[in-house]
């Protein structure tokens, strides 16, 4: 059985750098398995690694659709496992928990590709609409598992509900791994975390953020992810900058709680405190883990 390294945890946490080291101390490339990185032009909001960052360790599946493109748990589970299954050692790294579940799990999908005109359909819809109307389809819905901010999700629930007449957990879930898996959960205390996140979407603000939204919003695509749905009430004059970048640094907040709360319940994770002060500490122990894990 292939083994794979699942580096996981908040934004701001330090997974880039981490993931890339331990990519370099066991030759590996590296899996993104971010849900936002995937699409061109979604940069500085999804907070790609750059260039300089990757260090030269090779990532897959950055970059690799226009925006206006459909993408879906079940394309990213298909082309995680065509890397997965070609090496005996690889390594994911992201937070999109049900993304890096339904690659080393095996899950069957019955739904179709979404569909993006439901985004068009309930447009006018406020988050709290759109989760009222899906509670009133599917009153079975969890939610624990589905927020109501979530609007990507709960569109796409919405969208297979009516499809399907099911829940959004219409495909069957198989207890069995497909892979031997190792999750790297990163954490922080929270107040820590809190302000690593509020100081990511300052420079976020000042590297461009602003100016990336504008383009996708002039050119008619705005996609429904944190750092860039926050925008469109500002871009119609109806709040302020300084409003946005609150909302921004809100919802990033209430996803990193989500985040830990999925792994945790979610997946058999292994929990590392982050070193600031020496992240080597962090990621020496981190491999010595690994390396026992790898060669038990």
């Amino acid at each position: 059985m292939n083994k794979v390294i699942c580096v996981v945890g908040a934004t701001a946490v330090g997974k880039t750098k981490i993931s890339i080291e331990i990519a370099k101390h066991f030759n590996i490339d590296v899996i993104s398995g971010d849900s936002v990185a995937i699409y061109k032009g979604l940069d500085i909001g999804s907070a790609k690694p750059t260039k300089s960052e990757m260090d030269g360790v090779i990532h897959h599946l950055i970059d690799i659709r226009e925006v206006s493109d459909g993408y879906s748990v079940a394309d990213f589970q298909k082309e995680a496992r065509k890397i997965m299954d070609n090496n005996e050692l690889s390594l994911i790294c992201g937070g999109t928990g049900l993304y890096i579940q339904s690659a080393l799990f095996n899950y069957e999908f019955n739904a179709s590709s979404r569909d993006f005109s439901y985004e068009e359909k309930y447009k006018d819809y406020s988050n709290l609409d759109l989760f009222d109307l899906l509670l009133e389809r599917d009153p079975n819905i969890d939610k624990e598992k589905l927020h109501p901010n979530n609007r990507k999700r709960v569109l796409r629930a919405l969208e297979v509900y009516d499809e399907l007449n099911q829940s959004i957990h219409s495909f069957n879930k198989k207890k069995e791994a497909l892979y031997d898996y190792y999750i790297v959960y990163l954490t922080l205390d929270r107040e820590l975390l809190y302000d690593r996140i509020n100081k990511r979407v300052d420079k976020m603000i000042s590297d461009g953020l602003e100016e990336e939204v504008r383009r996708l919003y002039d050119g008619g695509i705005m996609p429904h992810a944190i750092g860039y749905s926050e925008f469109i009430p500002y871009f119609e004059g109806l709040i302020s900058l300084d409003s946005v970048i609150d909302e921004i640094k809100k919802n990033t907040r209430h996803l990193a709680k989500r985040q830990e709360t999925w792994f945790r319940n979610q997946m058999d994770s292994h929990f590392y405190k982050v070193d600031l002060g020496n992240i080597n500490n962090t990621i020496d122990c981190i491999i010595d883990d690994l390396n026992r894990w790898i060669n038990r």
